[in-house]
């Protein structure tokens, strides 16, 4: 049996987390989530199949994140996907080094879409 793919997701919104979070356990992935953007940094121990970050967060940017995961040797070949509340931002989440981004509010089956799609790359 395969090990179940685990996805970080960051937002400073906790009902945003307990929603995206619950649809995805239920989907069969294995969630952490987290309020804070700067522990997706500093949690090295146990990395995740893909990272789903909030572009504005309360004392993190998730375009930061990303640019630092992207530039650490264990964390660069993780997908990252941006979400933000304003579809201005694909650009900067691309330039950040993002491989996906999705707008506020989304259809969770979007999000799931763009999972797949990030894991199998």
């Amino acid at each position: 049996m395969s090990k179940l793919k685990s996805i970080t997701i960051a937002d400073d919104d906790p009902g945003i987390l307990d929603a995206v979070g619950m649809l995805l356990e239920m989907e069969g992935y294995k969630v952490n989530a987290t309020l804070n953007g700067n522990t997706v940094i500093n949690e090295q121990h146990d990395l995740p199949d893909i990272y789903i970050l909030d572009i504005w967060m309360s004392g993190s940017d998730g375009r930061e994140l990303c640019k630092k995961l992207k530039s650490a040797e264990r964390t660069k070949h993780i997908p990252v996907i941006l979400i933000s509340a304003s579809n201005d931002l694909q650009r900067s989440a691309e330039t950040a080094g993002a491989d996906d981004f999705l707008a506020k509010p989304f259809e969770i089956d979007a999000l799931l879409a763009k999972i797949e799609k990030a894991l199998q790359n």
